[in-house]
């Protein structure tokens, strides 16, 4: 009989293990009365299966078959059944026969492997059938840990995505790129699909920008990452950065689980800031100090880091309810608390969530119900980060409190008369402790869903979705009035909000799918309606110090905008092998004039599934090979404001007022606008092919593509006399990418009790600014953009490079001792001067290559998971290093010493040099994100089921950048809040 190679392969790997680690096949053994089984374990085609697995249900009694299919087990007299399993099959579980011991079992092909349902949008797909780059993450696969948030599920999980958290405290958000966002100035976000409600982008007050947070992590059952023009494109307008579709968890099962996870951690500081120690500070002080700013130090050594970041506490405690009330209707209810502690004092998160799914179905399946609703309190505490500056810059030879009650007690800068130094560096504990920064902030995200297939017409179905989803935030600030942050205002004490956030979805489409055998053709036509509509509001209000005086006032706002689509797509497969994806989407905002409303997005995609022809369809090394190839237009209109294209009149705030009479009246002050306003465009090519070998026990895809986005958005200077603000939003230049992506997912090793997973992706991504007319007849393409240090800016966009590189100097060094030489820079066009001509482009934030790695191994009961993620290329400017790192940042005034940067040693620079490129560093690094440690105890009574891991998060980073982090938000490091290192315990039970 003919054995197969995959087969023989797998199973080689298998043996090897098992003569190297001396693991016999017989993996236990009872005691008392036994048994022995013998047979054979073959395919459809009677075909032998090498390395197959037989274990005695219920137990840890197996074994595998041999090179022959054949396998011998003992096992205890009172056995029942035994499950064969094999990688590509469908498991049997076999009652063990009672007058014979032989036993010979058929197992079929796992064509779900084949027909997984993939969720896309409007409607679900088999991956087969895919034709374009979509990759799916599902539960078993997200990140493990303490998670706030959940993007941080998928982070290094997918090729085309980074993620990266905005900073360590657990009320910060991430920035999420998809191939590395289509946009300069309007949004670069992804559109984010929560069981199909599209969520409006960005935050709301007292939520840092952390607005996806008020999901629970815990509720998410797969994210679908849709990344091409022909996967997104039936989203339109909002998808030219890619498509995150987030499906929760449902009922399923016919007996009711109760499941409780509790994850608690303590997390940790890691690097700090790379400042002069105690005795370091002194010698330097001694050594370069005049007598005045010797007569300036302490005799106390205070770590002022120590004073200001402590271990932190966090737990994460889920329970859910997940069953059937009755035979028809899928139920599933689950309660989540989340409290995290930041590193940096008073940082707090605090999250109550709960929701509900019902799933009923009516007359035979032919009518289905989804009903789901989520909802979230935040309670956040946000710690005054300026405190990280000043722990790192504050005097180390000075105690923490000044011995009197004078500002709160601490130690702080005065002049000989005794009053606040002007500009000083301000007690870092008194910055923590003296500020009381507090928010709330509340939301629920409901939808229903029809699912009607016609009883006259099966393959005819009618869906609708109606969602919604508001968000109430508020907060208060309160700094009392003897802390010398808020002196000269005598404090602070204001509430803000509440800021209201509403967005109302109504969507309905047909959708008709249908196998005609006679044609061997499969037909999946959809055509829907959509209508949105978004609203925040938020009241006036001002900000007030402890004695109730005003002192900024903020207008209320009132913002809206409503989108109107029409879209329609067809699926059409032929003989299972010849596929084609038509979609086009019509969409009408708001947010611009009549004339340039609407935008027409349309893609199409072919697949071949060449696996499928004659010559390939029984090869017995590769088992899956499917090539394809997409083009489409995507737009963009966020991120822009809602109100561009119109004149609108603004009352002036604490500003110019008009005397009439005896009265003086608030004027009206005209916004900026531009009528012209219209779509921003992105085309986008892709060509791939994904593949599978050995049964697919190796499958990966790669992808190639090209995108061009014309009729960038952005907001650029007003020509002089054209308007009466400094700026205009208007449609200004054009940018082109394009990137490689490759992923690779393996199974060397599938035994009964030994198991290896790995999964590895890679992405090259490049960008390229081919035109920018900021304003007409315009002869510069420089424009300075980014964040700025004392009104210098770092960044530059400039036709024909790369958007946001470093536009610095080129430093020059000393040629005997090799140090940089003070403000000497190259003069790079040759014309005996150095000034702003000899700037250059050197290097880009964005990295080159982005890597993912993830690798998990099971052994019985046991499972270790590690999970990496690398960048190269990527390049930050080190500004604690070049703002803390020259002589004359020793001192602002007359009577404070600051802390310097550890770079003066190397340096000895008198004074900042801003635009060296000296501070632009290397920061391609080598992250190990996650390492997990599990153990399964399985069933440990009649009542439960017990697992336990213990995790590390944030493990190590390896790099040549000399600052804090590597993965900074712009690429700049400025006074960075350190990533924690968290350490966790996790017990999952199962009733």
């Amino acid at each position: 009989m003919k054995n197969k190679i995959l087969n023989l392969r797998g199973t080689v790997t298998l043996l090897l293990l098992c003569t190297l680690l001396g693991i016999s096949p017989v993996l236990a053994q009872q005691t008392g009365e036994t048994r022995t089984l013998t047979g054979q374990v073959t395919d459809e085609a009677n075909e032998t299966l090498i390395g197959a697995s037989i274990v005695v249900k219920g137990t840890t009694i197996g074994t595998v078959t041999d090179f022959n299919g054949n396998y011998s087990l003992t096992v205890p007299s009172d056995a029942s059944e035994l499950l064969f399993s094999y990688v590509g099959y469908n498991s049997k579980s076999v009652t063990i026969p009672k007058g014979t011991n032989i036993l010979n079992v058929q197992l079929n092909s796992d064509t779900q492997i084949l027909t997984d349902v993939v969720v896309i949008g409007y409607g679900t797909t088999r991956k087969s059938d895919l034709t374009g780059s979509v990759s799916n993450v599902s539960s078993k696969d997200f990140n493990s840990g303490l998670i706030s948030s959940p993007e941080q599920l998928i982070n290094g999980k997918v090729s085309g995505v980074q993620i990266m958290s905005a900073s360590g405290s657990p009320t910060s958000g991430s920035t999420i790129r998809i191939r590395g966002g289509a946009s300069l100035n309007a949004s670069n976000d992804p559109l984010i699909v929560l069981d199909g409600v599209p969520l409006e982008s960005g935050g709301i007050s007292g939520n840092n920008g952390n607005f996806l947070s008020l999901i629970n992590p815990s509720d998410i059952e797969s994210m679908t990452i849709l990344k091409d023009a022909s996967s997104t494109a039936i989203y339109g307008s909002r998808a030219s950065n890619g498509v995150i579709i987030i499906t929760t968890k449902k009922g399923n099962s016919d007996k009711i689980k109760v499941s409780f996870n509790t994850t608690n951690s303590i997390q940790t500081r890691t690097k700090m800031a790379d400042m002069l120690s105690h005795n370091e500070f002194v010698d330097v002080i001694k050594s370069h100090g005049t007598v005045a700013q010797q007569a300036l130090l302490g005799n106390d050594n205070t770590d002022w880091n120590n004073q200001i970041y402590h271990t932190a506490f966090g737990t994460d405690n889920n329970l859910s309810i997940a069953g059937r009330l009755a035979k028809n209707l899928p139920i599933r209810v689950s309660l989540g608390y989340y409290n995290q502690n930041g590193i940096l004092k008073t940082d707090n998160a605090e999250r109550f969530t709960g929701s509900l799914s019902l799933s009923p179905s009516f007359f035979n399946d032919y009518l289905k119900l989804n009903i789901n609703a989520k909802g979230s309190v935040n309670n956040n505490r946000f710690a005054e980060t300026g405190a990280i500056w000043a722990a790192s810059t504050f005097n180390p030879t000075l105690p923490v409190y000044s011995g009197n009650s004078n500002f709160g007690g601490y130690n702080e800068a005065l002049d000989n008369t005794g009053a606040p130094v002007n500009a000083a560096v301000l007690n870092p504990l008194g910055r923590i402790e003296q500020n009381n920064s507090t928010s709330k902030v509340q939301r629920f995200i409901g939808n229903f869903d029809i699912d009607y297939k016609m009883h006259f017409l099966p393959e005819l179905k009618f869906h609708a979705t109606l969602g919604y989803d508001y968000a109430e935030g508020k907060g208060n600030v309160y700094v009392p009035a003897e802390a010398m942050q808020y002196y000269t205002t005598a404090g602070r004490d204001y509430e803000y909000g509440p800021q209201n956030n509403e967005n109302h979805l109504l969507t309905t489409y047909l959708n008709y799918n249908k196998y005609i055998d006679s044609w061997k053709s499969s037909i999946d036509a959809t055509v829907g309606y959509d209508y949105q509509y978004w609203k925040s509001t938020s009241p006036a209000y001002a900000e007030l110090n402890t004695k109730g005086e005003i002192q900024t006032s903020i207008a209320a706002s009132d913002q809206r905008h409503t989108l109107i689509s029409y879209y329609a797509r067809l699926n059409y497969t032929f003989d299972s092998r010849y596929m084609v994806t038509a979609t086009v989407r019509r969409d009408g905002t708001s947010r611009f004039d009549s004339d340039t409303r609407w935008g027409t997005f349309p893609s199409v995609a072919l697949g071949w599934r060449v696996t499928e022809e004659s010559f390939l369809k029984d090869n017995p090394v590769l088992s899956n090979l499917k090539i394809r190839t997409s083009y489409g237009v995507t737009g963009q209109q966020d991120g822009i404001g809602n109100y561009g294209y119109m004149p609108i009149y603004t009352t002036g705030q604490d500003g110019a007022q008009y005397r009439f009479g005896d009265e003086y009246y608030y004027t009206y002050r005209p916004e900026s606008y531009n009528k012209l306003l219209k779509w921003e465009t992105t085309t986008s090519w892709n060509t791939g092919f994904d593949f599978g070998f050995l049964k697919d026990r190796i499958t990966g895809s790669f992808d190639f593509y090209t995108r061009q986005t014309k009729d960038l958005i952005a907001t650029v200077p007003a020509p002089a006399g054209t308007t009466f603000d400094k700026t205009i939003t208007t449609n200004v230049g054009n940018v082109d990418s394009h990137g490689i992506e490759f992923t690779l997912n393996a199974s060397p090793i599938q035994a009964k009790d030994w198991g290896w997973d790995l999964s590895f992706n890679m992405t090259w991504q490049n960008m390229k600014v081919k035109n920018l007319s900021l304003t007409p007849s315009s002869t510069t393409t420089n424009t300075a953009v980014g964040p700025s240090i004392d009104g210098y800016q770092f960044q530059v966009l400039s036709e024909g490079y790369e958007p946001y590189m470093f536009y610095v100097y080129h430093q020059l060094y000393d040629e005997q001792t090799g140090k940089p030489i003070e403000g000497a820079y190259a003069d790079l066009n040759g014309d005996d001067e150095i000034n702003s001509s000899d700037l250059y482009r050197y290097h880009s934030p964005a990295p080159e290559f982005i890597f993912g790695l993830s690798t998990s191994l099971r052994y019985k009961k046991w499972n270790l998971g590690m999970s990496f993620r690398a960048n190269v290329g990527n390049y930050v400017y080190n500004g604690m290093s070049m703002n803390t790192g020259a002589w004359s940042t020793v001192s602002y005034n007359s009577y404070q010493l600051n802390n310097l940067n550890r770079s003066f040693l190397k340096t000895e620079f008198q004074n900042r040099q801003y635009l060296s490129d000296y501070y632009v560093e290397n920061a391609s690094f080598l992250k190990m994100d996650n390492l997990t440690l599990g153990y399964n105890f399985g069933r440990i009574c009649k009542w439960f089921n017990l697992n336990a891991s213990a995790m590390v998060q944030n493990v190590f980073c390896i790099t040549k950048y000399s600052g804090v982090d590597p993965e900074v938000p712009n690429g700049m490091d400025v006074s960075f809040y350190p990533r924690p290192r968290t350490f966790s315990l996790s017990l999952g039970l199962e009733f």
